[in-house]
């Protein structure tokens, strides 16, 4: 049995792609291809890592007459949960629908204020007959009901769990050629990913420009409250981009993170997200309790760039506290 032979039964022992050999060997998958194409032959260093890695003997690998009788083309049993294709697609689809009704929830949480801006502008304004008691109690109620119903839909959630659980609570490996199949498909989605980041960090940034403007240049009660139910929507717009596409690819990488091996990355993306989602519902239950308390709109947005940077900050005082954990 020759090099190129050994170094694929090998392999396939082990139930590696090439990218998985490639990636333990520090090299790329056209080397281990062309290897096992016997295209090329790996230098000596190459040979003797190969053989720590398939745990043989240097002998075994480079002499012909070493044949593999001693190994089975089953992969060595494992402990870990092994996640098919079949299996690994399901889970990002029930991740995406679970997005969806996440995304439903949050956006509606978000636009509940919207009715209670609008009714308060129109009695500012002295339209359609409404007074300000009665903006403020129609308003509430509507409030109410949008929440009401965003709860319910993420309620609807837990639908999901047992067909995630398998994959977000266990350590799992994958299957021969999973990780391959799923690499080329967060290769092709990142693109897609990037266009509704920046579509959603633009509406965001823009979302506050409607208010700024009128509040320089018309400085009327009516007008001001118009906006910040446009700036809602707009932040809605935002989320409606951000929160599926940002599932679909922590799905990815999640399932491409198998034998529940979490990088360095991976942990201060976890981090950052604990923190985030607290952080910034608070932000905006103090912007709204500030601006609604003084109805100084023009100084208030003030409190996101100040709260984006220290938001920065936190995250990077987290790093510094965890690093000493580590050690």
């Amino acid at each position: 049995m020759i090099l190129a032979e050994k170094i694929i039964r090998l392999r396939k022992q082990l139930g590696w792609s090439q990218e998985e050999l490639a990636e333990k060997m520090a090299i790329s998958r056209q080397s281990v291809s062309k290897w096992e194409s016997a295209n090329s032959i790996p230098d000596l260093n190459k040979i003797i890592k190969l053989a720590d890695i398939f745990e043989v003997s240097t002998d075994f690998l480079l002499k012909d007459e070493y044949e593999a009788n001693s190994y089975s083309d089953e992969p060595k049993p494992s402990n870990l949960n092994q996640v098919s294709l079949e299996q690994a697609t399901q889970y990002v689809n029930s991740k995406i629908q679970e997005a969806a009704l996440i995304t439903k929830g949050v956006i509606l949480s978000v636009c509940s204020a919207i009715p209670l801006f609008f009714f308060l502008a129109m009695a500012e304004t002295q339209r359609m007959g409404i007074t300000d008691d009665a903006a403020t109690t129609i308003g509430l109620v509507c409030v109410l009901m949008l929440v009401a119903t965003a709860v319910s839909f993420v309620i609807k959630t837990n639908q999901f769990k047992n067909e995630t659980a398998a994959i977000e609570n266990q350590d799992f490996e994958l299957a021969y050629g999973v990780h391959s199949i799923f690499s080329e498909r967060l290769a092709a989605y990142q693109p897609r990913y990037n266009r509704s980041l920046f579509i959603a960090i633009s509406l965001f940034i823009f979302s506050f420009v409607p208010l700024i403007v009128v509040n320089q240049f018309f400085d009327t009660s009516g007008m001001v409250l118009m906006m910040i139910a446009v700036l809602l929507l707009m932040v809605s717009a935002g989320l409606f981009f951000i929160i599926p596409a940002s599932t679909k690819l922590d799905a990815y990488n999640h399932i491409l993170q198998d034998k529940g091996a979490d990088t360095e990355q991976t942990k201060r993306n976890k981090r950052a997200e604990k923190l985030a989602a607290f952080y910034w519902p608070l932000l905006i239950a103090i912007f709204l309790g500030w601006s609604l308390w003084t109805m100084d709109w023009g100084t208030t947005w003030i409190i996101w760039p100040v709260g984006a940077i220290l938001f920065a900050a936190l995250v990077g005082l987290m790093e510094l506290l965890e690093k000493p954990q580590n050690n």
